[in-house]
């Protein structure tokens, strides 16, 4: 199996020639870029994926590797059933072990308001065929046959699945240079060609590229990218830290959500922990600007977020980031390929304790690397998938650290949005002028 997270030292490995003019420019090397290209190339199209760094590098080999349909808000979980049948054909389609299996997700509860909150979302995943349940002790006993802790209730989706992030992303990226897209790792987007408010094409740091249809899947960065032209957009990105242990005994093979940490099983026996339910936000101006939009999140969770007062230098919020150019100018995309944002060893080094409290029969829990990523989130925590205000954009973003599972199925949907074909999907939670209309942000299910 490749190695953890996707790092700096890695070189470049799709450096094809600039072309002069695609159908279609895909700007970001992530899931959601990668599998829109794949979809637009198969439905005819001349694609091309422009990265600024490399194809996977940021959130898309960070994050826990769940592929759940379990505890999604309920506009979302049509597309993560689609999303979780591609997975399964794309798991053929490439040339590797990507780790794919179908093992579950369990929530486990220790207040009675967590338990209200599973009661909740249940009806949401009955009404979509899910088989979604509230697990008897006796059930979780031998799900976890080890489990210490003692939770009033657990939520369980037997049907969700898992894979490898790092091992995922780049094989999806080989079957879609496979089947025609053009990728094209260190080479920035500085900005949209524009004329006569019509998306023409891209101007980048190697040059320009004539388009008639952009997506831009930028991830934490989409929201700099169009602050650039004019456009709001209330996207803030949020570190989580993330570990993956040395191999381990079997504790369960159903990713977990306990009170301290969540957890999932690897390919090479190990597993991988996160801290549960504290995420950082760096403050910067667009904190400031997108506070209005964020007042029910912060209301509905007010301890669900550690601020930070500063970003580190050159993050897409960081106050001495710039926030105008041109297409002549050096960009804060080029001058930082990937977002890295380090983990806080003395937590790292508590979440391998917690996990051993979890889980007495483990022993001592050693770790074998960190890492951490910015999430980029939305108020309502639900992404924006749709047409942007410019004529001839198309934007998915902000995908609230819902991006892994969903990926396939909201790249499917871009490449369709794209070529003007229909979603096959009611995208109004997720359309761009919810922020402008006057809608009252809502956050989803809080599970």
């Amino acid at each position: 199996m490749k190695g953890f997270p996707i790092t700096t030292a890695q070189a470049p490995q799709y450096m094809g020639a600039l072309p002069e003019a695609v159908d279609l420019v895909v700007i970001g090397g992530g899931i959601i870029g990668i599998c829109t290209a794949l979809y637009a190339a198969r439905s005819g199209a001349r694609v091309v994926v422009l990265e600024k760094g490399l194809v996977a590098a940021e959130q898309s080999s960070r994050n826990w590797g769940w592929i759940r349909q379990q505890g999604r808000d309920p506009a979302e979980i049509p597309i993560m059933d689609e999303a979780q049948r591609l997975w399964e054909d794309l798991s053929r389609d490439t040339n590797e072990d990507i780790g794919l299996v179908q093992a579950g997700v369990t929530y486990l509860a220790y207040t009675e308001g967590r338990r209200s909150s599973f009661e909740k979302w249940l009806p949401h995943g009955k009404a979509h065929g899910l088989n979604s349940k509230l697990l008897s002790k006796a059930e979780l006993a031998a799900m976890y046959p080890d489990l210490a802790d003692t939770p009033l209730a657990a939520l369980h989706t037997a049907s969700d699945y898992r894979a490898e992030p790092w091992v995922a992303v780049p094989a999806l990226a080989a079957i879609a240079a496979r089947e025609g897209v053009n990728i094209i790792e260190h080479c920035a987007v500085r900005c949209l060609d524009i004329t006569d408010g019509k998306v023409t094409g891209v101007v980048t740091e190697k040059g320009r590229i004539a388009a008639p249809r952009v997506v831009l899947a930028g991830g934490a960065w989409s929201a700099l990218f169009l602050r650039n032209h004019g456009i709001a957009l209330p996207q803030l990105s949020v570190r989580a830290q993330v570990a993956a242990t040395e191999p381990l005994p079997d504790v369960g093979q159903a990713a977990g959500s306990a009170r301290r940490l969540a957890f999932r099983r690897r390919a090479d026996g190990g597993y991988t922990l996160a801290p549960n339910g504290m995420s950082e936000l760096f403050v910067g101006p667009d904190a400031f600007r997108a506070l209005p939009h964020f007042i029910n999140q912060l209301r509905s969770d007010p301890f669900g977020c550690m601020i930070k007062p500063f970003a580190p230098s050159g993050f897409p919020d960081a106050w001495g980031t710039q926030r105008r150019w041109s297409g002549a100018d050096e960009t804060p995309f080029e001058r930082m390929r990937i977002l890295d944002p380090k983990p806080v060893p003395r937590k790292m080094s508590k979440l391998a304790r917690d996990f051993a409290a979890l889980f007495p029969s483990l022993g001592e829990v050693r770790l074998k690397t960190t890492w951490a990523g910015m999430i980029d989130t939305m108020p309502d925590i639900v992404p924006v998938v749709d047409y942007a205000p410019v004529e001839g954009l198309i934007v998915g973003t902000g995908m609230s650290g819902h991006g892994f599972g969903i990926g396939p199925a909201v790249g499917r949907i871009l490449a369709d949005l794209a070529a003007g074909r229909p979603a096959g999907h009611d995208l109004s939670r997720f359309r761009f002028g919810r922020f402008t209309d006057g809608t009252v942000m809502v956050p989803g299910p809080d599970v």
